[in-house]
């Protein structure tokens, strides 16, 4: 090539629980353009390539994207890679576990429409969560495709970057053979990220095996799919994806990670003690252990909870025994709430309602009456977050909905997280400063849009049959499927 690969970059990304009652919309997202957008990928100075940025919006999980939503943004990308002119290559940025209103597979239907702007001869190069789904069309839509090789992600920018470089290399190559085979294995296996995480056995030996199959001879790159458990759609489901230009080594890799999945399906376990919550109250209080981390987990807002289910925060204020101890719930999001706890003031006593706005399905709003410890404006999540004190527990309240994965989302609103006794969070496995800090932790199985009982839940619409609804199944079909390149046409899949 004689001058610098033109290269777009654009995508949308949010896991989306079509459990929960909530609705998510085009602001959400934060989209970043223009030069926002190419400062927001460190490593692009280190390519050469004209990169050419169109729009990537990133949204907290949360409920199904509304259609008036998509609408906007994807009009948005579609329009700016319009003005982009000709490319060579479009690196797509997506999480792969978006739902729309009245769309079963969004991230495809984005990617054909700036296919009709773009082109079939650009490359496309994909990089997504491994908690993404990956449909036969998002196979062949895609030239490269990719995704994170660690749960909790600590692999995330490496990635991205893994696949713009695969995209440059493909584009400086010979152009005979830019487009690599694509090896498809759908593996009928459905399982929470909490069961699947790499810091344990079996998805860290299963995972262990990428590399490996990366590593051979003809194979550019392999990548394992747990898939999103909290949406009910055709395409859920695990999925193996490996490329490269050796037919034989491309379909024993595929085949050899995806048989692997199913042998161990079985294995799975929790990636912590589990229990409900009384269960796992009782054993904090009678743990030496400090702090104490107790995931909240079924209205986790950073898998698509709606974040404001009140159930567990409820009972754990009537919880007697909790008096004289060091209690921190982090959070319950409540607009009205959070503006007048903030309006009173440090050092006011307050009684408001709080929680349930929007899902309400498990209890009504709570009553918080104590004293407001701290307040705190401009979080770029939660835009107002205010500590009011009920007796030994200290309540974050939040504007709108925020994760706290870091020790500072605590410290910065006066609140030492290593000095408490127990810890609620809202989430499924500790991130990684939370596991770090917690002397012991358990998983509270609590209702919300993310029950970690999917059969609670009542999937209707995902193939069947399928484990662990299935567990009687049959051995599947692992037979990885050759899916033809992007610009030729899906009529028939390759056996």
């Amino acid at each position: 090539m004689s001058q610098l690969p033109r290269i777009a970059i654009a995508g949308l990304a949010i896991e989306s629980s079509t459990f929960s009652p909530a609705r998510t919309e085009a602001a959400a997202f934060h989209p970043m353009r223009g030069d926002t957008l190419l400062s927001s990928y460190s490593f692009l100075p280190e390519y050469a390539a004209d990169f050419k940025p169109a729009l990537v919006g990133r949204a907290l999980p949360g409920g199904v994207v509304t259609a008036a939503g998509f609408e906007e943004l994807t009009s948005e990308i579609v329009q700016l890679l319009k003005q982009a002119g000709p490319l060579d290559g479009l690196y797509f940025d997506i999480h792969g576990a978006m739902s729309v209103e009245g769309m079963d597979d969004p991230e495809v239907v984005l990617l054909r429409r700036i296919r009709e702007v773009i082109g079939t001869k650009p490359l496309v190069s994909t990089s997504m969560d491994l908690h993404g789904n990956v449909s036969r069309d998002l196979v062949h839509l895609s030239d490269l495709i990719t995704c994170y090789r660690t749960a909790p992600h600590v692999d995330v920018v490496q990635t991205r970057e893994r696949a713009v470089r695969n995209l440059l290399e493909r584009l400086n190559g010979d152009p005979e053979r830019a487009r690599p085979l694509k090896a498809w294995v759908p593996v009928p296996v459905l399982l929470p990220g909490e069961k699947t995480s790499t810091r344990m056995e079996p998805a860290a030996g299963l995972y262990a095996q990428v590399p490996v199959v990366e590593a051979g001879e003809g194979v550019l790159d392999a990548a394992i799919w747990v898939g999103y458990a909290w949406a009910d759609e055709p395409r859920n489901q695990a999925a193996v994806v490996v490329t490269g230009d050796d037919e034989d080594a491309v379909v024993a890799g595929a085949r050899s990670l995806a048989e692997h999945f199913w042998r161990v399906r079985e294995q799975f376990e929790f990636v912590a003690p589990t229990g409900d919550l009384n269960e796992c109250l009782d054993a904090a209080l009678a743990s030496p252990a400090r702090p104490f981390f107790i995931s909240d987990s079924g209205d986790n807002p950073t898998a698509g909870g709606a974040g404001d289910v009140t159930w567990t925060l409820e009972k754990v204020l009537e919880r007697t025994d909790l008096a004289g101890r060091t209690v921190i719930y982090a959070s319950i999001p409540d607009l009205e709430a959070a503006d007048a706890a903030a309006a009173a003031g440090v050092g006011a006593h307050v009684r408001l309602e709080a929680g349930a706005r929007v899902d309400d399905r498990h209890a009504g709003p709570v009553t918080l009456e104590g004293v407001v410890t701290a307040v705190r404006h401009g979080d770029r999540d939660a835009e107002i977050e205010v500590v009011v004190k009920c007796g030994a527990v200290s309540v974050i309240l939040t504007r709108r909905r925020k994760p706290y994965h870091h020790e500072h989302d605590f410290t910065d609103l006066g609140l030492d997280p290593r000095s408490a006794d127990i810890v609620f969070v809202k989430i499924g496995y500790l991130e990684p400063e939370l596991f770090d800090m917690a002397s012991d932790w358990l998983l509270a199985l609590t209702p919300g849009g993310v029950d970690q009982d999917l059969l609670r839940l009542g999937h209707q619409r995902i193939e069947r049959p399928m484990y662990p609804y299935d567990a009687d199944a049959p051995t599947p079909d692992l037979h990885p499927r050759l899916i033809p390149a992007s610009n030729q046409p899906l009529s028939e899949v390759q056996q």
